[in-house]
């Protein structure tokens, strides 16, 4: 035989074994990372079965479910009270309505007055914000016992009512700036101030709440009117 064939079909044979070799490593390598892999899949599962045994995060979970399900109990309550809205309510509602919730926030107005439609746009965007708060509004004219009972002489006259309990009130805007174009943020820092309503974080401002009077309230009537009964 040819010296040089032989050594050929030598050399083919030994890169044959090579590559044979080296395939059966790569085989070996691949199944050893699919059984690592299969090894830390079991791992993980134990790991979350032991979390779902853990006697501290069922805790932490049941308590925060009972927390949620306790607010929103309370949300219905108080929206069952009338709370959640800006409602108008009648001389004979208003006992029943200031006495019906610890905290009411009652805007007693005129419906001639051009100051006091401006109050009722602020106060109705407040009120579906602070549910903790009632927010009603009682016609003057139709509500004479209760307007001389509690001394309103000029509106609009904003009174708040703790446990049915009279404890503050805002006379016209004169904390508010003494101008038409304050802001509902004004009216809310108002409000929080005398503790009628508290703290809530937005997720979204609008221009109207950040900026109140930049949008006016519309009305055929003078705003310079008296706004005084």
């Amino acid at each position: 035989m040819d010296p040089d064939s032989v050594k050929s079909t030598l050399s083919n044979l030994a890169f044959g074994n090579v590559m044979a070799a080296a395939a059966r490593d790569y085989q070996k390598e691949v199944l050893a990372q699919e059984k690592a892999q299969a090894s830390s899949s079991v791992n993980q599962e134990v790991d979350l079965d032991d979390l779902m045994d853990d006697p501290e995060l069922e805790k932490l979970h049941a308590d925060r479910i009972a927390a949620l399900k306790k607010e929103a109990e309370k949300r219905q309550k108080l929206k069952m009270q009338g709370h959640g809205e800006y409602r108008e309510i009648t001389e004979a509602d208003f006992l029943g309505e200031v006495t019906g919730s610890e905290k009411v926030i009652c805007h007693f107005y005129h419906r001639e007055f051009y100051r006091c439609k401006i109050m009722d746009k602020h106060l109705k965007t407040l009120s579906s914000r602070h549910l903790d708060a009632k927010f009603v509004k009682l016609d003057a004219e139709n509500a004479p016992f209760f307007v001389t009972k509690l001394g309103i002489k000029t509106l609009p006259c904003v009174i708040l009512f703790r446990k049915g309990v009279a404890s503050d009130r805002l006379v016209g805007f004169q904390d508010l700036g003494g101008k038409d174009d304050f802001s509902t943020r004004s009216l809310e820092y108002f409000l929080l101030k005398k503790g009628i309503i508290d703290e809530k974080k937005r997720e979204e401002e609008d221009d109207d709440y950040l900026e109140g009077g930049h949008r006016s309230v519309r009305s055929s009537v003078n705003p310079d009117s008296s706004d005084s009964d």
